[in-house]
């Protein structure tokens, strides 16, 4: 079984390719943080996406966004110009959610909302419609 689940923020912003046949191809990296590291230690993963997601990844996201990533491990190998082998290991993305949205914070500047207004109902016969 080859199933990975990440969830953290773009490392850079998504660089969309076509394949000679023309399918689109998209790549980035995200940064996952470390679970109870006390320094706030973070891996950068380099994740691949193809079809119709690699060009909605390309549109909608950029350095800084939060992502959840579904797919699995791909490790491969190539030969640099000069001679060297060089190799890779990467997530193909099966899925990718986007986990917030770009103006999430900018949307609610200038709103001028007092929070003390604001009253919890218990009972849904005092909600009126």
């Amino acid at each position: 079984m080859n199933s990975v689940i990440l969830i953290g923020r773009l490392g850079r912003d998504p660089e969309l390719r076509f394949t000679t046949s023309g399918k689109a191809v998209a790549t980035f990296s995200i940064a996952v943080n470390r679970a109870f590291s006390k320094t706030k230690e973070v891996d950068f993963f380099n994740i691949v996406v193809w079809g119709k997601s690699a060009e909605h990844c390309a549109n909608y996201l950029s350095k800084g966004r939060l992502v959840g990533v579904q797919g699995r491990l791909q490790s491969r190998s190539y030969e640099t110009s000069n001679g060297d082998k060089r190799y890779v290991t990467e997530v193909v993305a099966d899925q990718v959610e986007f986990l917030e949205y770009r103006k999430q914070n900018k949307d609610l500047e200038g709103l001028d909302i007092d929070l003390t207004d604001f009253e919890a109902v218990d009972d849904d016969e005092d909600i009126q419609f």
